[in-house]
């Protein structure tokens, strides 16, 4: 009961005190045709899933800059820029498997089948450069034999067993399990040129290191597309190669850009989606990025459209910040909060937008069970202008850019939407499968969620 009662008295201040802190005005923003040209640039090839190389990031970046540029936003850095250092693993070189499956005694009567990066197979994250086998010179690949879990004779069949060149097939439970085993097991295995996965789902993520194999992950369904009749350890003939390179330091950057207040220019709400993504894989296949996050991105622009005009300016200050390195391991977000550009503490509310392309089920609100009263007006606002199917709260989770603000004790969610597609992570991630179900609903929600916490006395 009390705290309905504190809910009903925000909404009280928030009209009351509306004209001093936001001028409520048409919505500038959800501009639907521009929405979707933002995420098409982002998620065009020309930014190389804006990742790290080719220089993908500093192109999103070069890219935002102009937009924060366009729409009169200050910076808060020179040029908008805060450049941070990072390591990461990157695959800007040849990415090659071919595999023969079927009689291997007799190479004329196999199976061979070339996969496609990142439909087939892709590279695990840490996978180290190598190459094995040829045209006419495929090497073996032994099968993981799941008894080395259990039993001491197949650890020592196993640790006997000499590569040729070759490698190591497995499934994703059996991998997870790999370091239950004994250490001596464990470097053998290691000692293998290729460790290829089978997985239910092509899903590329980013490593910080790099390991000394060639490590592959390839879709069950195109393994067992491929007709075998092979039998004994030796599963299938491969050849591959994988070029990486590992980047030491790497230069990156978050852009932060802001509107001054204009009675309280020292109180911030904070905006932030990152505008990174997952880069390429071998020279001719990239990661998009569409739902992940150029929609994310998409809303901060438009929400920033929005509050720039003069009818709509704050009264409180309000920043926008377009993260970098987040697929990295939430790297720029972990850097702004140990080198804020605005002081943490003057942090009225920290909204965090990522995955926004869908909605025909509503959304999710991470740290909705943390921060309850914020969330309670969060869900009288959507249930009273009927925005959303439904909002769900979650608790606190270092999912996205937020984490660290709120571990900080900056109050602050991260809202994704649900329902659509299911790319994530994947060359299918792109722009002309994102739905926008609910865009324009979303982008009223927060503009009336914005508007209320300026308004809110602190």
């Amino acid at each position: 009961m009390r705290m309905r009662r504190q809910v009903s008295a925000a909404f009280t201040r928030y009209l009351a005190a509306a004209s001093a802190c936001v001028i409520l005005g048409p919505a500038y923003g959800q501009d639907m045709p521009r929405v979707r040209q933002t995420i098409a640039s982002l998620a065009s090839p020309a930014f190389h899933g804006r990742g790290y190389v080719r220089g993908g990031d500093h192109k999103a970046a070069r890219y935002l800059q102009q937009r924060f540029r366009e729409l009169g936003l200050q910076p808060l850095a020179p040029n908008y820029t805060q450049q941070f250092p990072l390591d990461v693993n990157t695959f800007p070189g040849k990415l090659k498997l071919e595999l023969s499956l079927g009689m291997l005694r007799f190479p004329g009567l196999s199976s061979t089948r070339r996969l496609r990066p990142g439909h087939d197979f892709i590279a695990a994250p840490a996978s180290g450069s190598g190459k094995v086998g040829g045209p006419f010179s495929a090497v073996p690949l032994l099968r993981f034999d799941t008894l080395a879990f259990t039993d001491a004779t197949a650890q020592q069949q196993l640790l006997r067993h000499s590569w040729h060149g070759g490698g190591l097939v497995l499934r994703t439970a059996d991998e997870r399990r790999l370091a239950t085993l004994p250490l001596p097991l464990r470097q053998h295995l290691d000692s293998a040129a290729l460790r290829l996965t089978l997985v239910p789902k092509l899903t590329a993520s980013l490593a910080s290191e790099q390991a000394s194999q060639m490590r592959l992950q390839v879709r069950d369904s195109v393994w067992n597309s491929i007709p075998s009749t092979a039998s004994g350890p030796t599963v299938a003939l491969v050849a591959a190669r994988v070029e990486a390179v590992l980047q030491r330091q790497y230069l990156t950057q978050n852009i932060v850009g802001y509107l001054p207040g204009r009675v309280q220019p020292d109180s911030f709400l904070v905006v932030t989606a990152h505008y990174d993504h997952l880069g390429t894989m071998g020279k001719r296949t990239y990661f998009p990025g569409a739902n992940d996050n150029a929609s994310g991105v998409a809303m901060l622009l438009e929400l920033a459209a929005h509050y720039a005009r003069p009818e709509n300016r704050p009264a409180c200050s309000l920043v926008f910040i377009a993260f970098g390195a987040e697929e990295a391991g939430l790297v720029g977000s972990r850097y702004f909060t140990e080198h804020p550009l605005v002081p943490l503490p003057r942090i009225r509310f920290l909204l965090n937008l990522d995955l926004l392309g869908t909605g025909s089920e509503g959304a999710t609100v991470v740290n909705g069970r943390v921060f309850a009263q914020p969330f309670q007006q969060l869900q009288q606002l959507n249930t009273q202008h009927h925005y959303l199917p439904s909002l769900a709260a979650r608790g606190k989770a270092a999912n996205s850019d937020h984490y660290y603000f709120s571990e900080l004790g900056v109050p602050a969610f991260f809202l994704y939407t649900r329902g659509g597609t299911t790319a994530y992570h994947d060359v299918q991630d792109r722009p002309e499968k994102l739905p926008l179900t609910a865009f324009p609903q979303v982008f009223q929600l927060l503009r009336d969620f914005l508007n209320l916490q300026g308004a809110t006395t602190q």
